[in-house]
């Protein structure tokens, strides 16, 4: 079983910073993609930023330049780095890590989620 606990959310004002982490554990595969998704009211669950365990990171157009995906792969953890936050931002920001295993399973997991709102 893998779970995912997120950490760092909370309220700030229109330009400010926050990082969240995301502290993975249980039997996770070595190659694995790990990432950030937001999902607003009334609006889709989207991708905001996702890294591989080998370090190749891609971003959502509209948080290029201001958030800033990394890993720690000897803990098991992702972090954002959310920069220049605008009211937009606003959203609960889910942890995701998937693999497809030794017998080209694929696996998904989701952390609680943790609400990131910017203030204007």
């Amino acid at each position: 079983q893998v779970q995912l606990v997120e950490s760092g959310g909370g309220l700030v004002q229109a330009g400010g910073s926050l990082r969240l982490s995301c502290a993975a554990s249980g039997s996770i595969f070595s190659r694995n993609v790990m990432g950030w998704y937001r999902q607003a009211p009334g609006k889709q669950r989207e991708l905001v930023a996702a890294i591989t365990s080998g370090g190749s990171a891609n971003y959502a157009g509209s948080v290029k330049g201001r958030f800033t995906i990394s890993r720690d792969n000897a803990k098991n953890t992702v972090y954002l780095q959310m920069n220049s936050l605008k009211p937009e931002d606003t959203a609960v920001y889910y942890c995701n890590a998937d693999w497809v295993d030794d017998t080209e399973s694929y696996r998904a997991y989701w952390g609680q989620g943790t609400q990131v709102t910017v203030l204007e």
